[in-house]
């Protein structure tokens, strides 16, 4: 608790500019008008935003903010920011403290120097970026932040905001338009998202002594420790007090930034954890995740730890996903995606739920886009995360409904209620469905959860996706609908057409990877193979039908992702060699030329002293040596064919074909050295160390 002894009811988002503090420092019509404007019923006009710049200035200075930014998401994962000083010449020797509407609506960032796919050459710097009134300003650090879309000098989208922006638009006048049909009216339609956030902690002092670790966020050496996540002693284990002490104090920063940070619990593998917010409408709910990965990285420090949001750091445990909870909410607080007491009998449920599964079957490619990255790779498929076939799963009443409707039979809800058989405990409420921790996109209760999001991901990406391809979904149901159409007809068409997207039962199985393939489904095994499919015709027109993206956006958007993957892929190659060469192999000959000796010192006691077992010691410890400096050499030459590629995608897959596996030779044998080298020869902490000593 802040030293003042307030509770977080009274201190949360003490720091944010939100409507409370508005209504209290703008005039009464100038508040009325920039809530319309928010709500999306007004455009935003210069008086407003001019009142709007002074009243954020007073309150920033009386709360000792010096500078101002506009804050936005680049197309590179993460946030990026320029402070200017509120100061300004006032005659005389003096200042005065100034913010103009102008200030506020728009900066002007270089565009040439952060990702753009092509679309700005280097001598095009200019960009510009503007307000977005819909997502509160804050105070960090002594700067006021303002949340801001970004765009190039002609007009394309350069940002991760502006496409989710022009999502959520797409899809409220397609949900409009549904609701209208059906009889229900409603003012808004909103998607809202809550992203688990999952990540580690290590020590700092153990992290420090990584280079693989301070450069790529994973390890890139490491053999398996006695002990890894089997014994599922971890997951919502006792929080240890050094972890705890980190927690409380990034509940209480996240507070004052007005982010709903709810759920805190220790997660399935060694030193790893989660953090689960409140639902809000998905672009808050991702610029708040966004400052909750800022902040994680920065409070842990104080704590002695290292926050690591890699989807996997360790091999062979768990690695850490980001579970993108969205759904469907009118301005009038109804959740279109809440089955109710009657599933059965709620149609507006039924044909939202619909919309959502052709969605995903037609576009199952696109969204299986969303996940890709090298880092995702390598959790996909394994230790809790789910596999990369995109499917849905509904449970067994939600799927019997549907299929009654289809078949034109009655559809019947089946009770909610948990019996526990102990008279003292009480009748428990029941989802609908269960939750099935295996499939990529589960409907658990009254949303959809999203589980192939990387930890290190912005939620922005998959959200657009699923407002768009959810909003086509619900174009084409409102056409039939105002055709007369009725809605029983429309949800078993879409049955009949997308069956195949639905799966209940284990993604993990063969037997499933067999079925998926029988199907048609998507199952692109990594980054490359899923980019393959991005740029299609079909992915191309759905953007450009609802005015998301356009072409020359989303082939900008494949040539980032490429070369972010090349380079990722890359740097860690150039980090193992480094390792390899100037601390391994060093520590192996170190501890080969120990054994030597000991041999030789042996033997000079005379015949009767047997040095077998030194000798054999050495001798395969040797044998090991040869072979890590020829699996290096391999690397090396799998690295040098790989960049003389000149296409942009061969490139990458020669990446993804020959560096990844080299990669992955080299490691199999330094990670067996480890287990022979004597612990003092080798020359960084192992994973028993950085998962064990939190």
């Amino acid at each position: 608790m802040p030293a003042d002894n307030k509770t977080p009811a009274e201190y949360f988002g003490e720091n944010v500019f939100n409507e409370s503090v508005m209504g209290e420092r703008m005039p009464i019509e100038t508040y009325a008008a920039l809530k319309l404007i928010i709500d999306g019923r007004l455009p935003l006009d210069a008086e407003v935003a001019h009142i709007a710049a002074k009243a954020m200035r007073d309150w920033a200075v009386e709360k000792g903010a010096t500078h101002y930014t506009h804050w936005f998401q680049p197309m590179t994962g993460i946030t990026a920011e320029k402070h200017d000083a509120f100061i300004a010449p006032a005659g005389g020797g003096r200042a005065v403290m100034e913010f103009s509407g102008r200030e506020l609506m728009k900066g002007e960032p270089d565009a040439s120097s952060l990702p753009n796919g092509g679309l700005r050459a280097t001598f095009e710097a200019r960009g510009y970026t503007a307000w977005d009134p819909t997502s509160y300003a804050f105070i960090k650090d002594g700067t006021l932040y303002i949340p801001t879309a970004f765009y190039s000098y002609s007009g394309e989208a350069l940002d991760n905001k502006t496409p989710l922006l022009r999502s959520m638009d797409a899809l409220n006048r397609q949900a409009l338009r549904v609701l209208a049909a059906l009889g229900r009216p409603s003012k808004h339609v909103s998607a809202t998202c809550g992203p688990e956030q999952e990540y580690f902690l290590i020590d700092k002092g153990l992290y420090d002594k990584r280079k693989d670790l301070l450069i790529t966020g994973r390890t890139l050496f490491g053999a398996r420790p006695p002990k890894g996540q089997e014994m599922d002693d971890h997951y919502y284990g006792n929080l240890k007090g050094r972890v705890l002490a980190f927690m409380k104090e990034l509940d209480g920063e996240l507070w004052k930034l007005g982010v709903y940070a709810k759920t805190r619990h220790n997660e399935s593998a060694p030193a790893q954890h989660e953090l689960a917010p409140v639902f809000t409408t998905v672009n808050i709910a991702a610029d708040h995740n966004q400052l909750t990965m800022e902040m994680m990285k920065k409070i842990a420090p104080r704590h002695g730890l290292v926050c690591l949001l890699h989807e996997k750091p360790f091999e062979g445990v768990n690695g850490s996903g980001k579970h993108n909870n969205w759904s469907l909410i009118t301005h009038e607080g109804d959740n279109l995606l809440s089955p109710g007491d009657d599933p059965a009998g709620n149609t507006c449920f039924l044909l939202m739920l619909a919309a959502v599964v052709r969605a995903v079957h037609h576009y199952s490619g696109l969204i299986r886009v969303t996940a890709a990255t090298a880092g995702n790779d390598r959790r996909l498929g394994s230790s809790e995360a789910p596999p990369p076939i995109v499917s849905i799963f509904l449970g067994q009443e939600l799927i019997g409904i549907l299929n009654a409707m289809s078949r034109g039979g009655e559809a019947i809800s089946a009770g909610h209620a948990l019996v526990t058989g102990v008279s003292s405990l009480p009748v428990l409420p029941r989802d609908a469905t269960d939750r099935n921790r295996t499939s990529p996109m589960a409907f658990t209760g009254s949303k959809f959860e999203f589980r192939m999001t990387g930890s290190s991901q912005s939620v922005s990406v998959i959200n657009t996706v699923l407002n768009t391809a959810v909003a086509d979904s619900l174009m084409i149901f409102a056409d039939r609908l105002e055709a007369g159409i009725g809605v029983d007809i429309i949800i078993r068409d879409t049955l009949d057409e997308c069956s195949a997207i639905l799966f209940d039962g284990n993604n993990y199985s063969r037997e499933w990877e067999e079925e998926a393939a029988r199907r048609g489904l998507s199952a692109a095994s990594s980054t490359v193979d899923a980019l393959e499919g991005y740029v299609t015709a079909e992915n191309i027109d759905l953007f450009a039908r609802h005015g998301v993206l356009t072409e020359n956006e989303v082939r900008s958007r494949h040539e980032i992702m490429a070369q972010d993957y090349i380079k990722t892929i890359n740097i860690e190659a150039m980090t193992m060699l480094e390792m390899a060469r100037r601390e391994i192999l060093p520590a192996a000959i170190e501890y080969s030329r120990m054994l030597f000796s000991a041999i030789d010192a042996k033997n000079r006691c005379g015949p009767n002293v047997s040095i077998q077992n030194e000798i054999e010691s050495a001798t395969g410890l040797q044998l090991l040596i040869e072979d890590f400096i020829e699996r290096q050499d391999a690397l090396d030459r799998s690295l040098e064919r790989a960049r003389s590629v000149e296409d942009m995608m061969g490139r990458a897959r020669a990446f993804r074909g020959q560096v990844v596996g080299a990669m992955g030779n080299l490691r199999a044998v330094a990670d067996q050295l480890e287990t022979v080298v004597g612990s003092r020869y080798w020359p960084f902490p192992t994973y028993s160390d950085l998962l064990f000593r939190v």
